[in-house]
């Protein structure tokens, strides 16, 4: 897929998947991605926000779906009632929760060997405060290890960081609708072995 999509050299960082409401009942499905609005923010965005899966021709493929699907719900909120607003502040809010440097400064980063996921949590609740969700591709036929693929926060409507623990009675928020290959992400099993390569192959 990579060489198909012209993806000759993923980013060795972690990057945006997006800025999703918990609720997608007030969407405005009318209300199009128009790229233009963003213009200031491109070199941010193609940094850390790029599409992976789709070739060069057409790089706006990934930020118009998640506008569309996720944008235009949370567009409700004053903070994020534009196009401008939307990706700005999912973008601010990446660089303050800073990742990156977090994992690494903990002695977290790419390897052959695998970690233990409940050493991968303790680390970021010690640091954030709150318990983020992790989600992995289950371990494929014949292997022992699940690997990381994604790391989602939970923020308040205010934009504060809170725990990505579901309240009694409340659905789980906004499900995983991503893809590699054809493997589906899911929330990590504590138990096993966690792999996290420097490339997804």
């Amino acid at each position: 897929q990579m060489s198909a999509n012209d993806c000759q050299d993923p980013p060795e960082y972690w990057t945006i998947h997006g800025l999703w409401p918990d609720k997608g009942e007030e969407c405005n499905r009318t209300w199009h991605f128009n790229v233009t609005e963003i213009k200031d923010l491109m070199s941010d965005m193609r940094h850390y926000w790029p599409d992976v899966l789709h070739s060069s021709l057409n790089r706006t493929q990934f930020w118009k779906h998640e506008w569309e699907k996720h944008g235009t719900c949370a567009a409700t909120l004053e903070i994020l009632n534009s196009q401008k607003k939307y990706f700005g502040k999912a973008l601010e809010l990446y660089e303050h929760i800073d990742l990156n440097s977090c994992l690494l400064k903990a002695g977290i980063k790419p390897s052959s060997s695998f970690y233990q996921m409940t050493t991968i949590k303790e680390v970021l609740t010690r640091f954030y405060g709150v318990t983020p969700k992790i989600q992995c591709l289950p371990p494929e036929k014949g292997e022992k290890a699940q690997t990381i693929g994604q790391i989602e926060f939970c923020f308040t409507k205010e934009l504060q960081l809170r725990n990505c623990t579901a309240l009694k009675g409340e659905s789980d928020p906004v499900q995983a609708d991503f893809k590699l290959g054809t493997e589906e992400l899911s929330v990590c099993n504590d138990s096993l072995p966690t792999y996290y390569p420097a490339q997804v192959q």
